[in-house]
C-alpha cells in the first residue's frame, strides 16, 4: 500500500468486524488510501495490507485501488464472483466475475461481498473526495447551449416537481401521481390548477425535454406512450429535479402523502 508526506486520501476502506478470536481485526480500524495506493485482502496476514482470515477466503483474494474520486476492486479468485453493492441504492450492485482486474465502482458508498464457504463476509468502501471543475475563464466564442432549459418559476416546473415527488421522498419505485392527484397538490399554491391545464404542462415537458417532436416538426414522430414515467426518468436520472425543489410545493397533506407514495 503506497505511502506518501502531504496525502490527500480519496478512498476509506472499512475492514470487517472482528472474529471472535480476535483474528481479522485491522489495528487503525479505517485504513485511507491516496490516489495510486492500492490495498490487498486475503485469507492471509503475509502479502495483504488487510487480512480476512476465513478458510473460505483466498489467500489472495483481491485488491481495492484508489483512482482519485473513484476506486477499482480486482478479483484473484479463479471461482468466486464478488458482488460490489450500493447500499442505498435499492439493490443495485455490479459484480466483479473471477479475475477481473480494476473493476470502475460507481458508488460513493459501497459494500464488498465475498462469498465464503457457505458465509457471505463484507466489507466497506467509502469514496467520499468529489472533484469538480473550478470557475476559469474559457476560451472567447459562443457559450455552450444548456442541455435542459427549465425554469424553476413557471408552473410546468411545479408539474414535474410534483410527479416526482413520491420518488424524491425515498420510494424509487413508487407508482407516480395521477393527474387528478397532481392537480389537489398544486392547487393550494396554484388555485386555477384543473386537469386540462396540468395535461396539458405534461404534454408541453415533453416538447421541452425533447421526448416528442414540436408542433412545427416536419413529421409528428411516434406516439409516446408513459409520457409521465419518462419525464420522471429523465429529470431524476440528470437531477432536473433535487429533494430541495419540493419545497416549493409546501407540505403535503395527509391524504395526499398517503395516496401519492403508497
Amino acid at each position: 500500500m503506497g505511502t506518501g508526506g502531504h496525502t490527500v486520501y480519496s478512498i476509506i476502506v472499512v475492514p470487517p468486524a472482528p472474529r471472535e478470536d480476535g483474528r481479522g481485526d485491522h489495528a487503525s480500524g479505517q485504513v485511507r488510501l491516496a490516489p495510486g495506493d492500492r490495498l490487498a485482502f486475503g485469507r492471509s496476514a503475509h502479502g495483504n495490507d488487510l487480512e480476512i482470515a476465513h478458510e473460505g477466503v483466498s489467500r489472495r483474494a483481491g485488491e481495492v485501488a484508489a483512482q482519485g474520486a473513484f476506486w477499482t476492486p480486482s478479483n484473484f479468485s479463479r471461482a468466486q464472483t464478488y458482488v460490489v453493492e450500493n447500499p442505498e441504492g435499492a439493490g443495485e450492485h455490479i459484480k466483479v466475475a473471477p479475475g477481473r482486474l480494476d473493476a470502475p465502482v460507481p458508488f460513493e458508498f459501497a459494500r464488498i461481498v465475498l462469498p465464503a464457504a457457505g458465509d457471505l463476509l463484507t466489507f466497506q468502501v467509502w469514496a467520499p473526495r468529489h472533484d469538480y471543475l473550478g470557475v476559469a475563464p474559457g476560451p472567447d466564442g459562443a457559450t455552450t447551449a444548456p442541455a435542459f432549459s427549465l425554469d424553476r418559476g413557471k408552473r410546468y416546473f411545479a408539474v414535474l416537481t410534483a410527479l416526482c415527488e413520491p420518488r424524491l421522498r425515498g420510494e424509487p419505485h413508487a407508482p407516480l401521481p395521477t393527474v387528478d392527484q397532481v392537480v389537489a397538490r398544486l392547487r393550494p399554491g396554484w388555485p386555477a390548477a384543473s386537469r386540462t391545464s396540468v395535461q396539458w404542462n405534461i404534454d408541453y415537458l415533453a416538447v421541452k425535454l425533447r421526448l416528442k417532436p414540436g408542433p412545427d416538426a416536419a413529421a409528428p414522430g411516434p406516439r409516446l406512450n408513459g409520457k409521465k414515467e419518462s419525464l420522471v426518468s429523465l429529470a431524476l436520472r440528470f437531477d432536473l429535479v433535487r429533494e430541495d425543489d419540493l419545497q416549493s410545493l409546501g407540505p403535503a397533506a395527509p391524504a395526499s402523502a398517503g395516496t401519492a407514495v403508497r
